[in-house]
């Protein structure tokens, strides 16, 4: 019989993905899920041939030094690689996988929940009842503002913002985006959207505005302190796709002085730490990046990180690789 390759997993991961794991490879879990710090992430590179991290784990070039002669897959646990050095990696010869395409779907539903959520002030409302601050209906207590025929921004339309705009538009939304390039003519006509091609043009006039492109250097602090001031200050921000895209001191400043009407974050500039200025908004919905925290999710992206491993271990190229063009 073969031998089977070591691999080392970062976090636990669901029973039965952690078991096909086991039946398959020499699979090292973490059963107790504490987190690896960097000098765990180098002790682990040194020695196995193949690291599963997920996307809190920082796999930069200082961790990379440290990696051994039979490191020759990592095997991301995430939709995207920007928790991991990848020039770096190609250079010492890596391949890199990750698990796109699984996510899209839970995180669509998780926005569009805030979309409802932030303009229509349910968990302040649920504060306040829980608070015995509910003293029976009234024609003007905690008034919010109804969807429909609300303008909907949407930056970066890839398959998670289409996704977005196909229940906002089920809600009477109109649909406006901006992104690299325009969608296919179908997909645009389908959803009835509207092209910016200037991203300062668009946030100037929309009513909401949601955060879908991933995080990449062009990305970092694309919502910038002076893009956020040509927001309306009766427009709402979302984010649920990586809290670097927003300058989160300058998001905070706005909503601490009325000059924003709210928002929904799910993600944070300096997560797992909390700016505590937002916790104390009324206006502000905060949730744990829990974007894509669906039982169905997390087993697909295993699926797809056993699938990725078994296919390279057997010598062929892995379905989910990244190659530098992507980037």
């Amino acid at each position: 019989m073969p031998r089977k390759p070591l691999v080392i997993v970062t976090r636990k991961l669901p029973d039965v993905i952690e078991t096909r794991l086991k039946e398959l490879f020499d699979a090292r879990l973490n059963e107790d899920d504490t987190p690896f710090s960097a000098d765990g992430l180098a002790e682990a590179v040194k020695h196995c041939e193949v690291l599963v991290p997920t996307v809190t784990d920082r796999i930069d070039a200082k961790v990379l030094q440290h990696a051994g002669p039979a490191l020759k897959l990592i095997a991301n646990y995430g939709n995207g690689v920007d928790n991991i050095d990848v020039p770096a990696a190609l250079d010492r010869g890596l391949t890199i996988t990750h698990t796109p395409g699984v996510l899209t779907e839970d995180t669509a539903d998780l926005t569009m929940a805030l979309v409802l959520a932030v303009p229509r002030r349910l968990v302040e409302a649920a504060r306040a009842l829980q608070a015995g601050q509910f003293k029976g209906w009234a024609p003007t207590w905690m008034l919010g503002h109804r969807l429909g025929g609300k303008r909907l921004g949407i930056v970066g339309m890839g398959r998670i913002g289409e996704a977005l705009a196909r229940r906002a538009k089920a809600f009477g939304m109109q649909i406006h985006y901006h992104n690299r390039k325009p969608v296919h003519a179908h997909a645009e006509a389908e959803l009835e959207a509207t092209y910016w091609e200037s991203l300062d043009q668009m946030l100037a006039r929309m009513d909401i505005i949601s955060i879908n492109c991933p995080r990449t250097p062009a990305t970092y602090h694309l919502l910038s302190a002076r893009r956020l001031k040509l927001l309306k200050p009766t427009a709402y921000l979302i984010n649920t796709a990586r809290g670097e895209i927003v300058d989160e001191d300058a998001l905070v400043a706005m909503l601490e002085a009325g000059q924003l009407a709210g928002a929904g974050l799910d993600v944070y500039e300096r997560e797992p730490a909390i700016n505590p200025r937002l916790l104390k908004l009324p206006n502000a919905i905060l949730l744990p990046h829990i974007a894509s925290a669906t039982l169905e999710a997390r087993i697909e992206m295993g699926e797809k990180v056993v699938v990725n491993i078994k296919t390279f271990v057997d010598g062929h190229k892995p379905p989910d690789r990244v190659i530098p063009s992507m980037l």
